[in-house]
């Protein structure tokens, strides 16, 4: 990420000058990157996928749409392939989006899939989708399910661990921790009383958080089940990220930006970081850098701002645009930023030196 100086950045952020808006059909569901970063993906309650290329990030009229579900697009990944995307929607299909906007139905059920991930090293590649109670893993095309996992109750989030070797699924009550390569098998049950929705595993692998119905944050060391409560929130967490180092958990769910600390025995015990918020708008998504001490943060005012950790140096990416953000990402190579919100704004970044 290039050196950025606050008095070049325009009215509306670093977005007048190094990127661009545009306003489509419905609430952004989700927004991510391609796994090469060539591109950024956002999905929508209308079903359709609006897809830009790096380069074209400040031409917003080149931005390509694609009707990929009847209805709501409700999860959104890269996919294992280097430049194409995975979609989940309320019509039941799981789909396939390449680069020529070519769209391929890999599955289809009575359910909705509400859930989409992927897992990728030299060696190996998964793809899982949740629906009702059941995580479907599936091989490297995302063609053949190879195992049906069910769950007690309805799935609230999924995510691999960082080799690929577990999936960690939320649920009612607790979290079922499956390993990948097994046949067959009973999970490993975490337990603790609530409705649990989204979740989060540490890049090493030592813990798993989930977000609670009760504005709570649980998690789990995984080494012993230790159990971890971080609470505290005006209302429900629907966004966190670790750093890339695993120092930090980044938060949503308040004024500011909340962060945990997740070195020596964990956050229990410590009060949280704060990082600078939008003028007492709450927060809404976060996401965080790839590579630097850098998050992300989206705010109900429609603000994203980016913010060091160390300095707490706060960069305006795009100030009070468009509703309540309710996607944010960063590409897997840092320099691409997109956001949406729930007015049907998207907007991108490039952050690469000029």
């Amino acid at each position: 990420m290039s050196t950025l100086h606050e008095n070049a950045i325009a009215p509306h952020g670093l977005i007048d000058s190094r990127g661009g808006v545009r306003v489509v059909e419905g609430e952004i569901t989700d927004c991510v990157a391609t796994r090469d970063s060539s591109r950024l993906a956002f999905s929508t309650v209308e079903g359709d996928i609006i897809i830009l290329h790096r380069e074209d990030v400040r031409s917003p009229a080149s931005w390509t749409s694609h009707a990929v579900h009847d209805g709501p697009a409700l999860s959104l990944c890269a996919d294992t392939l280097p430049d194409c995307l995975l979609s989940g929607g309320d019509d039941g299909r799981l789909c396939r989006l390449d680069p020529s906007g070519e769209i391929e139905e890999l599955g289809k059920g009575r359910r909705w899939v509400e859930h989409v991930a992927t897992y990728v090293d030299p060696k190996m590649a998964l793809v899982a989708s949740a629906s009702g109670k059941v995580v479907e893993l599936r091989d490297a095309t995302g063609r053949t399910v190879t195992r049906s996992l069910e769950h007690p109750s309805t799935v609230g989030g999924m995510v691999f661990d960082p080799r690929g070797k577990r999936i960690a699924v939320s649920h009612y009550n607790g979290v079922s921790v499956w390993f990948t390569q097994s046949k067959d098998g009973s999970p490993r049950l975490l337990e603790w009383k609530g409705s649990h929705l989204g979740i989060a595993m540490h890049p090493q692998g030592d813990a798993v958080v989930t977000a609670m119905q009760d504005n709570d944050l649980h998690g789990w060391r995984l080494a012993d089940g230790h159990n971890m409560r971080m609470s505290g929130y005006p209302t429900k967490v629907r966004s966190m990220a670790f750093t890339r180092d695993g120092k930090w958990l980044v938060t949503s769910g308040a004024d500011v930006v909340v962060m945990w600390s997740f070195t020596g025995s964990g956050p229990m015990g410590k009060p949280p970081v704060e990082l600078p918020g939008s003028g007492g708008a709450l927060c809404t998504r976060v996401a965080c850098h790839p590579t630097q001490d850098v998050v992300a943060a989206g705010f109900a005012d429609g603000s994203v701002l980016m913010i060091d950790i160390e300095s707490r140096r706060v960069l305006p990416v795009s100030l009070n645009q468009g509703g309540a953000i309710t996607a944010l990402a960063y590409s897997p190579d840092g320099c691409l930023l997109g956001f949406g919100t729930e007015e049907g704004l998207i907007g991108a970044v490039t952050l690469a030196s000029e």
